[in-house]
C-alpha cells in the first residue's frame, strides 16, 4: 500500500460504497462511492490548473461538504492544502498568500471584489470561487471533468498540508503536517477511542482547523464511519441529531451550551458511545455536572496545531476532570525545565512531545523550526504542565502566560480553579499586567453566574482562604463575555492588552 494519506483512508473504506460518508443538515448526502466520483472531478480539475506534487491550494470557504472533498481532492492530486479561517480579513489573508505562495486560491463568492484584487496583485496563478451552498465557480468548473482519477503517489514525509497558527504571540508560523503525521495520529486516534465502521459522529467544528479536519474527519475516514455534518454549533439541531450520532466531538462551550438546555437529558444521549472535548481546556466543574446530568464522563485530549493529538485520558478507565490523560501509543511527553531544558520529575515545567505525530517544521523559518526543537527531537510545545504518578498529564498554562509577581511564580490556571470554584462563578481569566512595585501584578476577569451579584473585595476576601496572597488578584474585573477565538479558547493577549495600563 501506498505511504499517503487518501491511500490510507481508500483501504479502510466500507465494502458497500453505497454507504453513507456524510450527511448535511439540509439532508445532502454523501456515500463513499459518491466521494471518490467528486473528488476524482475536483482533483481532474485541480490537475488541469496545473498543480503539481508539492504545490499549495490555499482555501478560505465556509464550511461545507464541498469544502471537505476539496481537501480530499487535493491529497489525491498530491497538492498541499492550506486552510485559512473564513474569518480573517483581506488584510489578514495577505499575510498567507504572500508567505504559502500557492499556486490557487480558492474562497467564498461573498468576498470576490477583495479577494480577487489581492490575488492578480499577487500574482497567483488561479483562483476559483466555493460558497457554502456550491454556488461559486469551483463546483462548476469541476462539473467538466470527469471522475475517474489516478491518485498521485506521495511519500510518507511528503507534505500533505500547511495550517497557520494562531499568531497570538507575533506573526503566523505555517506548520508543514506529512502524510505519515496525519496517517499516524488517525490510525492511533481510531484504535484508541474504538473508532468502527458502525460510528456516526455528530460534527459540529469547523474545518480549518486540527481538531475538525484531521481529528474528526481522519478519524471516521479511517474506520470507515459517517458523520452528521453541521455547517456550525446550532444548539437546536445539536439536541435534534444527537438521538442519530454515537460519538461527538466538541470544545468546551458546546457542553456548557448543551448543559444549559433543558432539553439536553440523560434519556437523550442514553445512547451515546463517546464525548470527546479538546481545543480549549475543559473546567473540571463543567465536566462533574455533565457526568452529573447524562452518565457520561467526558473525555479530554490534548493536541496542538503542530502535532495534532499527544495525550488523551483513557477511553476504558478512569477520565480525570482536569487531567489531559496519558500520552498517546507512540507519543512521548516529557517535562522540561524551560530555562534548561533538562527533564525534571515531579514537578510543573513545559511540555514536550515527540513522536510520528510531530509535524516536520515551520514553513520558511528554519531558525524559528530550530529553536522549538532539542537535540534528541523532542518539541517545546510551550505549555506549562506536570505529570503524575500514573502518567496523566495536567495542563497548568502556557508558558508566556506564566506571572511573575515581585519574583515569584504564579500559574494562572491554579489561581483561576479557586475563582471557579466560588458560588455564583461562571469563568474566569487570570492575566499578569504591569505593575511598578511587582513587575507584573495578579488580575482576573470574571464573568458571574446571571444573577450572582459580588463585588472584589468579597472575591478576595474569599480567596483569602483558598490562595497565599501572592498568588491573589491584586484587582477583580467583571466581564459580560471572556474574549476567545473561534475554536473557544480565552484570548488572554487580548486582555493584557486591554488592560496594560491598569496600574499606571
Amino acid at each position: 500500500m501506498a505511504d499517503d494519506l487518501f491511500s490510507y483512508f481508500r483501504s479502510r473504506f466500507p465494502e458497500d460504497m453505497e454507504k453513507v460518508f456524510l450527511e448535511t443538515s439540509d439532508g445532502r448526502i454523501i456515500t463513499y462511492g459518491n466521494l471518490l466520483t467528486e473528488t476524482g472531478r475536483l482533483a481532474n480539475l485541480l490537475m488541469s490548473l496545473g498543480l503539481a506534487p508539492g504545490d499549495r491550494l490555499a482555501v478560505q470557504a465556509e464550511k461545507s461538504a464541498d469544502a471537505l472533498l476539496l481537501y480530499l481532492a487535493t491529497l489525491r492530486a498530491g497538492a498541499v492544502y492550506l486552510p485559512l479561517n473564513p474569518a480573517y480579513t483581506a488584510s489578514e489573508v495577505r499575510y498567507f498568500l504572500t508567505d504559502a505562495a500557492p499556486r490557487a486560491f480558492i474562497h467564498d463568492p461573498a468576498n470576490e471584489s477583495a479577494l480577487s484584487a489581492l490575488a492578480t496583485e499577487l500574482g497567483i496563478a488561479h483562483r476559483l470561487t466555493l460558497g457554502p451552498d456550491s454556488s461559486g465557480t469551483l463546483m462548476a468548473a469541476a462539473m467538466k471533468h470527469g471522475s475517474d482519477f489516478t491518485d498521485i503517489a506521495r511519500n510518507a514525509d511528503d507534505l500533505a498540508a500547511i495550517l497557520y497558527t494562531s499568531g497570538t504571540t507575533g506573526r503566523s508560523k505555517g506548520a508543514m503536517l506529512t502524510h505519515a503525521n496525519l496517517r499516524s495520529n488517525a490510525d492511533v486516534l481510531c484504535s484508541f477511542w474504538r473508532f468502527t465502521a458502525e460510528d456516526v459522529l455528530l460534527h459540529a467544528l469547523p474545518i480549518f482547523h486540527t481538531h475538525g479536519l484531521f481529528v474528526g474527519t481522519n478519524v471516521t475516514l479511517a474506520a470507515g464511519a459517517s458523520m452528521l455534518f453541521l455547517p456550525r454549533f446550532e444548539l437546536g439541531d445539536v439536541i435534534r441529531l444527537l438521538p442519530r450520532a454515537s460519538v461527538m466531538m466538541g470544545v468546551p462551550t458546546f457542553y456548557t451550551r448543551l448543559l444549559g438546555a433543558p432539553a439536553f437529558t440523560r434519556d437523550l444521549v442514553a445512547h451515546m458511545r463517546l464525548f470527546v472535548s479538546g481545543s480549549a481546556p475543559l473546567l473540571s466543574q463543567t465536566h462533574t455536572e455533565f457526568t452529573e446530568r447524562t452518565g457520561h464522563a467526558i473525555l479530554e485530549r490534548y493536541g496542538m496545531t503542530e502535532t495534532n493529538m499527544n495525550t488523551s485520558n483513557p477511553y476504558d478507565g478512569a477520565r480525570i476532570p482536569g487531567s489531559v490523560g496519558p500520552a498517546l501509543p507512540g507519543v512521548e511527553v516529557r517535562i522540561a525545565n524551560p530555562e534548561t531544558g533538562k527533564p525534571i520529575r515531579g514537578d510543573v515545567g513545559v511540555i514536550e512531545v515527540r513522536g510520528p505525530n510531530v509535524f516536520g517544521g515551520y514553513w520558511n523559518m528554519p531558525e524559528r523550526t530550530a529553536e522549538e526543537f532539542r537535540a534528541d527531537g523532542f518539541f517545546i510545545t510551550g505549555d506549562l504542565g506536570h505529570i503524575d504518578e500514573r502518567g496523566y498529564v495536567y495542563i497548568i498554562g502556557r508558558a508566556k502566560d506564566l506571572i511573575i509577581s515581585g519574583g515569584l511564580n504564579v500559574y494562572p490556571v491554579e489561581v483561576e480553579d479557586a475563582i471557579n470554584a466560588l458560588p455564583g462563578v461562571t469563568e474566569s481569566a487570570v492575566i499578569g499586567v504591569p505593575h511598578p512595585d511587582f513587575g507584573e501584578a495578579v488580575v482576573a476577569v470574571v464573568k458571574l453566574n446571571a444573577g450572582a451579584g459580588m463585588t472584589e473585595s468579597q472575591m478576595n476576601s474569599q480567596l483569602a482562604e483558598r490562595l497565599a496572597g501572592f498568588k491573589r488578584p491584586k484587582r477583580v474585573l467583571f466581564t459580560d463575555e471572556l474574549p476567545r477565538n473561534t475554536m473557544g479558547k480565552v484570548q488572554k493577549k487580548a486582555l493584557r492588552d486591554l488592560h496594560a495600563r491598569l496600574f499606571s
